[in-house]
């Protein structure tokens, strides 16, 4: 036996009579105990702590400025690999009595060293920016996590700069990835601060330059850094036209670079960046394809529900954690509703049109309300000008397209856009035919209808719509004509899911290369089904319930298009068809902790939070000039909208929500 202790299944907790608690371990096989005293080392460092205070066998003295601190050597090197260096490597300090630090003032080495001797430490907003350099330069890892959890739970749009930069200058590499992590996903509120404004021309670049910003739309980057320039216009200006460049000016809409290049001071002083956006807005309106991704906001990635059918019209609002594949039950539509689109716009979740095909009640709405992620709130917007039943959906140029569906037995051929700046909707020019349970889809700022129901026929023919010239024109027409298919774009193809071809439900799918005109097939869904919905979530299709001819369906089929194969998914909570999808790639109530949830709400409705209180000038002030190295994922951009045009039974069918003309499931 070596004399060490041993744990068992014999060991007992024991409390002495004068109070110390210790264990007995009874396993030994010479009947030996072993006592483990429970406090020893800590009663014996409160000893050691009230001997140092004492002076009583001190063996070095530390000086700081002109304050002296006794302390025992023996102490100091078993807490810091520094001390451990200075009085064991043979330096000069050995045999020193009075030991003199320099870079470290008087009170907080007395915390140090307290530290040392009791393993209790005090972080404030005033001592953490003088305890983690010191702390870093003793080599006392705890003290340099405690001060790194401290400085975490302080990050606010108003310090978090000056935080990564203090981070990165003191090697503490988890809090200078957490505090970047939270520029991410605060941008839009960090840009009104003042550090945002102090930030050097190469740092603002490294910023906007990140795949991981959460933005709403690219405008709000190109804004901040309009505000950034002119901040101090006269030294920045020159540096616009390099910073420009970062920015993904290919996302703004033509409307509001048009705007820019005519109204804006700034530009027009700087004709080579009017060039530049210029040239950016001509192959706009040529439909090019951006040199550009998309940014790629490392949050929550979030599928939504909305409405459906399922033996009368439903409110029901669910979201997909596509994280841990759970289903939450979110606030309820204000009417339910079957039929309707559904799209993301500007961080908001819009739903559109619809029936309302409940007990009593049975009519084509006009309705469209706008869900707020955050607030976990639907609020009214302006109504369409026509009720629309089995609406296609889509998101271009910063606007909502409403296209085709039905009112009673009237189809619509008519197209209606909403300004959700100024809460209005607009009609614009007409598709070729009228579309009931139109595919509606996006790519490269034309808007794609395909298929749909005319009133007599399914359809196979497809249009595309040129915003320029506000007109419609045709394309290769699909495969296989069909009605209520799912859509979503995907790689800059138009994926085409199910749908119903008037006589049966359909497990086919085709896709459509834009740039040649042309339909292929693809691999089918393993289920055939129309009136189901389909979106996009980290790169794969979602195909989510649908109609059978029978059943509600409640299956998730997901596409791998590298594969060319079909798996299945997390079930949606309960069957249903005609209900509307769409992806949020930004922060959502399910997500929101109470800090997180009064930074969104701040951000979303444009007002203030009330901010932790922070004197933490002295750290952000003297770091602001050090360099950010900010690591380099979207926006809810047309690639992640679905519409969820419903092609569900006609008048005697299941669904009963048909039009006044047999329809068919």
């Amino acid at each position: 036996m070596d004399g060490s202790p041993l744990c068992g299944d014999g060991q007992q907790n024991l409390m002495s009579p004068s109070g110390t608690s210790y264990s007995i371990d009874k396993n030994s096989d010479l009947g030996d105990m072993y006592f483990n005293m429970t406090n020893y080392a800590g009663d014996t460092l409160k000893m050691m702590c009230m001997m140092r205070s004492h002076h009583m066998l001190t063996d070095v003295i530390l000086q700081a400025g002109p304050e002296q601190f006794h302390a025992h050597k023996l102490v100091l090197a078993s807490a810091s690999p520094y001390f451990k260096a200075m009085f064991t490597g043979g330096l000069k300090e050995c045999d020193m009595s009075v030991v003199k630090l320099q870079g470290v003032c008087p009170t907080t080495l007395a915390r140090i060293l307290h530290f040392m001797y009791t393993g209790i430490i005090r972080v404030t907003e005033v001592t953490v920016c003088q305890l983690l350099p010191a702390a870093t330069m003793f080599q006392v890892p705890d003290v340099i996590n405690a001060c790194c959890v401290f400085l975490e739970r302080q990050l606010d749009p108003s310090n978090v700069i000056g935080i990564a930069n203090f981070a990165e200058q003191h090697g503490c590499k988890e809090l200078h990835e957490k505090a970047n992590q939270f520029i991410e996903q605060h941008f839009r509120q960090i840009c009104q601060e003042e550090e945002f404004f102090q930030l050097s021309a190469m740092q603002l670049v490294a910023l906007v330059k990140k795949d991981s910003l959460n933005v709403q739309d690219e405008q709000e980057v190109y804004n901040a850094v309009l505000q950034w320039v002119k901040y101090d216009e006269e030294n920045r200006r020159p540096k616009m036209e390099h910073i420009l460049q970062a920015v993904r000016c290919q996302f703004l809409t033509p409307a509001f670079l048009s705007k820019q290049m005519k109204s804006c001071d700034l530009l027009k002083k700087l004709p080579q960046c009017r060039k530049y956006l210029a040239q950016i807005f001509k192959d706009m309106t040529l439909h090019k394809k951006p040199c550009v991704k998309e940014r790629t906001p490392n949050t929550p990635r979030v599928i939504y529900i909305a409405g459906g059918y399922l033996r009368n019209s439903l409110d029901i609002l669910e979201a997909f954690n596509a994280d841990d594949k759970t289903w939450t039950q979110l606030a309820k539509l204000t009417v339910p509703r079957s039929g309707l689109g559904g799209a993301f716009l500007k961080g908001m979740f819009y739903a559109v049109g619809g029936r309302n095909n409940s007990p009593g009640s049975s009519y084509d709405s006009d309705w469209v309300d706008r869900y707020h992620p955050v607030l976990d709130q639907w609020r009214p917007c302006s109504p369409m000008t026509t009720p629309r039943n089995r609406v296609g959906v889509a998101v271009m140029d910063g606007y909502l397209y409403a296209v085709g569906g039905s009112s009673g037995s009237e189809y619509h051929c008519s197209v209606e856009r909403y300004d959700p700046d100024e809460d209005r909707w607009t009609l614009v020019c007409p598709m070729r035919c009228k579309r009931l349970g139109v595919a509606v889809a996006v790519v490269n700022r034309m808007l794609y209808a395909m298929g749909g129901y005319d009133g007599v026929h399914r359809l196979n023919s497809a249009e595309c719509y040129h915003p320029e010239n506000n007109a419609w024109t045709p394309i290769t027409p699909m495969c296989v004509a069909r009605s209520g298919a799912g859509v979503a774009t995907l790689n800059n193809f138009v994926y085409i899911v199910g749908g119903y071809d008037g006589s049966k439900q359909l497990n086919s799918v085709e896709r459509y290369d834009t740039e040649n005109d042309t339909w292929v097939f693809r691999a089918p869904i393993r289920i055939s089904r129309s009136a189901l919905s389909v979106t996009v979530l980290d790169g794969k299709l979602y195909a989510m319930g649908g109609y059978d001819g029978s059943t509600f369906l409640s299956i998730v089929e997901v596409y791998d298009p590298v594969r060319d194969v079909w798996e299945d998914g997390e079930p949606l909570t309960s069957g249903r068809s005609g209900h509307a999808s769409a992806v949020s790639y930004h922060q959502c109530v399910i997500h929101c902790d109470q800090h997180e949830h009064s930074l969104s709400t701040e951000s979303s409705l444009g007002g203030c939070s009330t901010r932790p209180s922070n004197t933490l000038s002295a750290l952000t002030g003297t770091t602001m000039n050090g360099g950010v190295n900010h690591a380099d994922t979207r926006t809810s951009g047309v690639g992640a909208v679905s519409s969820s045009p419903f092609s569900g039974p006609g008048r005697g069918l299941p669904d009963g929500s048909g039009p006044s003309q047999p329809f068919g499931p």
